[in-house]
């Protein structure tokens, strides 16, 4: 039984890879650098979208944005006047705690690729699943709140080995959470050495700027490249 399961799951991330290699050669036709925004729930993806989406100067932007229910984070961040489509893994896909390459690419139609430069999907918050499924993103990054505490690369370590960047958010919040922000830093290198980090905070505005430069430098590398 144990052999069984196991072959089922990789079954399934052989199917979702062959699809994640298509929405990839999609994004890549159009010129469009994508970016995996994941982490847990209301560790402060939206809010510190809402802040870096704000201004992105001549880099257009879209979201996908992944959510069991409803489109309340979608919503905010329409107001800023980006595309967003909103995908809800409860609407046939089963209630899902991660978006895959299949719900990605049911929603490119909706999305206006020829008149983008980046796409950030916006995971559903999670800390497990969604590192095991690629959607066709060129690169990975998670937030992670320093009142999660410092412990969650040690106990979720495939989440943050999969990512190039991790944020520390809500750095507003240290003097009040028993929190070492220096040991949170130091296990984040013991689970991935070398791992680029931020600190931010969506409600000061700390980090905002570093974290803009930061996703509108992958679609200058694309450019470049």
């Amino acid at each position: 039984m144990h052999k069984v399961r196991v072959r089922v799951v990789e079954d399934a991330l052989d199917a979702n890879n062959t699809i994640a290699r298509a929405n990839r050669e999609d994004f890549d036709r159009s010129d469009v650098t994508v970016v995996n925004l994941m982490s847990a729930p209301g560790a402060g993806k939206t809010a510190l979208l809402e802040r870096v989406l704000a201004d992105t100067g001549d880099v257009r932007v879209a979201v996908l944005e992944g959510d069991v229910e409803g489109s309340l984070d979608a919503q905010r961040l329409a107001s800023l006047h980006v595309p967003v489509v909103q995908i809800n893994t409860s609407g046939g896909f089963g209630g899902e705690c991660h978006l895959d390459a299949n719900m990605v690419r049911s929603a490119l139609p909706s999305l206006p690729l020829g008149d983008i430069d980046l796409l950030i999907v916006e995971n559903v918050g999670n800390l497990v699943c969604p590192a095991e499924f690629r959607v066709g993103e060129d690169v990975r990054a998670m937030v992670c709140s320093v009142a999660e505490g410092e412990d969650k690369p040690l106990k979720y370590p495939l989440m943050f080995r999969a990512c190039e960047l991790a944020v520390v958010n809500k750095i507003d919040l240290l003097p009040h959470v028993d929190v070492e922000l220096e040991q949170l830093l130091y296990n984040l290198q013991v689970v991935h050495p070398g791992m680029e980090h931020l600190l931010t905070s969506a409600r000061t505005g700390d980090g905002v700027e570093a974290l803009r430069d930061w996703l509108v430098s992958r679609v200058k590398d694309r450019v470049a490249a």
